[in-house]
């Protein structure tokens, strides 16, 4: 059977929407033993194809017999003599079956089973794609803003998305056709097909922002030890250095802050401040609640990893930050319970409410 616009539009699945042509053609033969099977109630079929010559041919194989009981499984030696002369009984026959004289509920059956090939070929190809992808920072374009919710559908390769609006960050309006950078969070495959979980606001989209901008922490001189953030609002990085002449902070930052400023832009404006890493609990603690001044840090408990920070009283707002996002941040950076107290020691000492507020804040 020639059908030459068959393979033409198999030909065109392959390149636009990245289905290989094997998997659809073991998708044709399967609709065409399933046809067979609903028509003939005979499913042994010898399905031969060959798509340099656009040709391919079906053969239901049925057994040679001398008087037929069953047409759709048997047929007759004296037929079959008559293209085989050495054929015998008990034989196995295949008859040369034409697709077009398949009933019509067997046509449509084959063309359910091909469209779902077709289906499950796209989630395929999706599923991969998004695999490839996972845990990394990639380039999306936006091809659709809901206007009631906000939520955007995005175009990461051949594979679509959605980035709802709480995964997206800053005063930015999406706009179709806008290209933005998404960190591939996760992948959950249901009934519905794959589904990426595409995320602007998770902590590792900054540092993969980094990663990209510079070149140090690309090739691990540099090292993102831990990253606590806010998004659209502040974030907080600790940075490490694994070459003595290399600062870590300046690479980050820039010749004028040209690094940290790409990042901020994509951000929306975000606030990022880069910390130096240090393994002593003291110095780390002291380091994250710039920019604040840290007069003593105290350890109070090193299983529980709870602690007591002194600050100069001029600067206990400073050390706390608006609505105690730079204590609660510095205590997600480092992992550390921090307990903040002014240098006076008024704050809370005598009021076991305030002290366990200013803990909680802290947290």
């Amino acid at each position: 059977m020639n059908n030459k616009e068959l393979f033409t539009a198999l030909t065109l699945l392959e390149k636009e929407k990245g289905i290989p042509m094997d998997y659809m053609i073991e998708q044709i033969e399967r609709a065409i033993k399933v046809a067979c099977k609903n028509s003939y109630g005979n499913e042994n079929v010898i399905f031969k194809i060959d798509p340099t010559k656009n040709t391919f041919d079906v053969k239901l194989v049925k057994t040679v017999v001398d008087e037929v009981m069953d047409p759709d499984y048997e047929i007759a030696i004296d037929e079959v003599r008559k293209k085989r002369k050495t054929i015998q009984l008990g034989d196995e026959y295949a008859q040369p079956l034409d697709p077009k004289q398949l009933g019509r509920i067997a046509v449509q059956t084959a063309r359910s089973v091909i469209r779902q090939g077709i289906r499950d070929g796209e989630k395929g190809q999706m599923l991969q794609e998004f695999k490839s992808r996972l845990g990394e920072l990639v380039t999306a374009t936006v091809e659709r803003v809901d206007p009631e919710n906000g939520m955007a559908t995005i175009k990461i390769g051949k594979a679509i998305a959605t980035l709802p609006k709480s995964e997206q960050v800053g005063d930015r309006v999406l706009r179709e056709g806008d290209s933005i950078k998404v960190l591939v969070a996760d992948i959950k495959d249901n009934e519905r097909g794959p589904r990426a979980m595409i995320s602007r606001t998770s902590p590792e989209l900054v540092k993969r922002l980094f990663e990209q901008e510079v070149p140090e922490i690309y090739d691990g001189t540099v090292e993102i030890k831990s990253v606590a953030r806010e998004a659209g609002s502040r974030t907080k990085m600790a940075v490490f250095s694994n070459n003595d002449n290399i600062d870590a902070i300046g690479s980050c930052i820039g010749t004028r802050g040209d690094r940290v400023n790409v990042i901020v832009a994509e951000l929306g404006g975000e606030k990022i401040d880069i910390i130096e890493y240090s393994d002593d609990p003291e110095v780390y603690i002291a380091k994250a609640l710039s920019p604040a001044t840290v007069l003593k840090v105290d350890i109070i408990d090193p299983d529980s990893r709870s602690c007591k920070v002194t600050v100069p009283d001029g600067q206990l707002s400073l050390a706390i930050g608006n609505k105690g996002q730079n204590a609660r941040l510095a205590a997600r950076l480092t992992g550390w319970k921090i307990d903040i107290r002014p240098e006076s020691g008024f704050y809370g000492e005598d009021d076991p409410a305030e002290e366990t507020k200013n803990a909680e804040e802290a947290e």
